[in-house]
């Protein structure tokens, strides 16, 4: 090989470092690694835990985590929510940031327990909300939009299912699923602490080019 040859070569090595390093500093997120899109939230109407109706208008530009646990609960509810609550000391604050607890026995968690519940918790305030409504509409919701439970077992009576799942959803500012968390799992409820001001950051960049709404 020429001496020629190598100097070219070095050359545009050098002009193609240069040009990653300098989409880097002046597109944020360039080359990183997105998360994907796993599904798009429906639309929803439940009740939360002060008996005001809650839709996707409430999530609308907003960030916000999605879990399915029950009240009375004495296995893994306890402990998803103790790591729920790690999620929302960290984002209490932060206005674009939303939990949304989701009731899968709706005939027990009625407004009343689950203002209880939040109250035990020591949550009650504009981030967390506990939501209950008609049994298959958050079924649906868990198993279509959130992937949180097998769409198939909605071939079942409504009456006899019951889930029971100890996963996470993360959702975006524009309704889509981008995540779903072992919420048992400290790991993985450090991965999602972590995640969500990846989407909080899309609101300039990838979201603001998407349309407002997916619903």
């Amino acid at each position: 090989m020429s001496k020629r040859t190598i100097y070219f070569i070095g050359f545009f090595v050098i002009l193609f470092v240069a040009f990653v390093v300098a989409m880097t500093k002046l597109l944020p997120g360039f080359g990183e690694v997105k998360m994907p899109v796993l599904s798009y939230v429906q639309p929803f109407r439940f009740s939360d835990q002060y008996g005001k109706s809650f839709t996707q208008a409430q999530v609308e530009g907003k960030v916000y985590v999605a879990e399915y646990f029950f009240t009375t609960c004495p296995g893994i509810c306890p402990k998803m929510n103790t790591n729920m609550k790690k999620v929302f000391d960290q984002y209490k604050t932060n206005p674009d940031f939303l939990i949304l607890s989701h009731s899968v026995d709706p005939a027990t968690d009625t407004v009343a327990r689950m203002k209880i519940y939040a109250d035990s918790l020591g949550v009650n305030n504009a981030n967390w909300f506990f939501l209950t409504g008609p049994k298959d509409s958050l079924y649906l919701a868990a198993r279509v939009s959130y992937l949180l439970d097998d769409p198939k077992n909605n071939n079942e009576r409504i009456e006899d299912q019951f889930i029971h799942t100890q996963f996470f959803a993360l959702v975006d500012r524009v309704g889509r699923v981008r995540r779903i968390y072992d919420g048992l799992k400290k790991e993985e409820v450090e991965q999602l602490i972590s995640d969500i001001p990846v989407l909080l950051e899309e609101t300039a960049t990838d979201a603001s080019r998407l349309p407002k709404s997916t619903f």
